[in-house]
C-alpha cells in the first residue's frame, strides 16, 4: 500500500465497502482534465489513483495493482471520485464477463505483471 502499511483498509474508505456506482474490476477509468490542486488535497492513496487514471486509461484492477491499493479500497476510492466527476468511467464494452475480447484483455495484463 502507498500509505501507512498499519492503516487499516476500512480507515482509508471510512468504514464504507461498497459505492454509489458498481464498478467491476475490468471497469476502465480516465481522467479527463487533471486539477493538481485538487491532487494534493487528496489522500496518499487516493492521489496515486487519479495520477495514475490520469496518464492512461485503465482498468479498477490495474489501478489498484499498480497504486499498492487493495482492491476493495480502489473501488470506494474510485467511486467517490467519480461521484464528485473527477474521474470518468468509460461505459462496458463487454456483454458479459466472459466475453473472449474482455478475457483477452485480462490474460495480457496478466502477463504484463508476470
Amino acid at each position: 500500500m502507498t500509505g501507512n502499511p498499519w492503516v487499516r483498509p476500512y480507515v482509508l474508505t471510512g468504514g464504507r465497502t461498497r459505492t454509489r456506482q458498481h464498478l467491476f474490476v475490468h471497469t476502465l477509468i480516465s481522467v479527463r482534465h487533471y486539477d493538481p490542486s485538487f491532487a494534493a488535497r487528496l489522500h496518499p492513496e487516493a492521489r496515486s489513483l487519479y495520477e495514475r487514471a490520469r496518464t492512461s486509461t485503465e482498468s479498477v484492477a490495474e489501478l489498484s495493482a499498480h497504486c499498492g491499493v487493495p482492491l476493495g479500497v480502489t473501488r470506494v476510492l474510485l467511486g467517490d471520485l467519480a461521484a464528485a466527476n473527477w474521474v470518468r468511467v468509460l461505459p462496458e464494452n463487454y456483454a458479459s464477463p466472459y466475453d473472449p475480447s474482455l478475457l483477452k484483455r485480462v490474460i495480457h495484463g496478466l502477463r504484463q505483471l508476470a
